[in-house]
């Protein structure tokens, strides 16, 4: 049995090759474009809106009040950056339901890269919002003596991002494959709402984790300016 999509290998040329982890994740890319086009282009601030806009609005709403309560004052900055995380994530999970469809975040390859993009994220914002020598300072508090420990505890944490995603669903997508071949008139309906819900809650985790590492970065100025206040 096949544990990725990473082997399925569509195309190839010399070195270069394409796919179904690649092909899968620029669907879900083409997919997440058209329909923000479709909603965008036909906004409304009138009484009457449309329901693509109705729900585009609290999904934003959504996320933007859980960014708030974490990181208070920085939703406008992280919005664009957690929400796409989140509605890739989310978006690649649900879509289980489209038969032989894979879902990307079952790929090593897939949450690793999504987990290299929050490492990078995560010191971009911490220096543009406290400067580079007062983020880089953090990683010697409370001394210089942890300086080793704080580097490895950033790395440690990408990984378990990448690995954390990665073995929730790869492991949910091999146990329903294992189900579906004992009882196929039994589980489908069962296995299907679990699957649904199973990979809101990792989009969700993965996304409340990484903001809760940006808004980590960016905490001594925070607590700075409240001690003026």
């Amino acid at each position: 049995m096949e544990l990725t999509t990473d082997s399925w290998v569509l195309w190839q040329w010399g070195i270069v090759r394409i796919n179904a982890t690649m092909v899968f994740t620029w669907g879900v890319m083409a997919l997440l474009t058209a329909v923000s086009w479709g909603v965008t282009r036909r906004l409304s601030s009138g009484i009457e809106i449309g329901r693509g806009q109705v729900v585009l609005e609290v999904i934003v709403t959504s996320i933007r009040r859980q960014i708030e309560e974490v990181a208070p004052g920085q939703a406008d900055r992280l919005l664009p950056f957690i929400g796409t995380l989140f509605l890739f994530i989310a978006t690649s999970n649900v879509l289980l339901v489209v038969p032989l469809y894979r879902p990307p975040t079952g790929s090593l390859s897939t949450t690793s890269a999504l987990a290299f993009a929050v490492f990078v994220a995560v010191p971009y914002f911490g220096i543009a919002h406290l400067g580079v020598g007062r983020y880089l300072s953090q990683y010697a508090q409370p001394s210089v003596l942890m300086l080793p420990f704080n580097i490895l505890g950033e790395l440690s944490r990408t990984l378990a991002l990448s690995v954390r995603l990665f073995g929730n669903i790869m492991s949910g997508t091999l146990i329903g494959a294992v189900l579906l071949s004992l009882a196929p008139l039994f589980f489908p309906v069962l296995l299907q709402a679990l699957g649904l819900l199973t990979g809101l809650i990792q989009a969700y985790v993965f996304a409340v984790l990484t903001l809760i590492y940006l808004a980590s970065a960016t905490r001594v100025r925070g607590e700075k300016q409240a001690k003026q206040a």
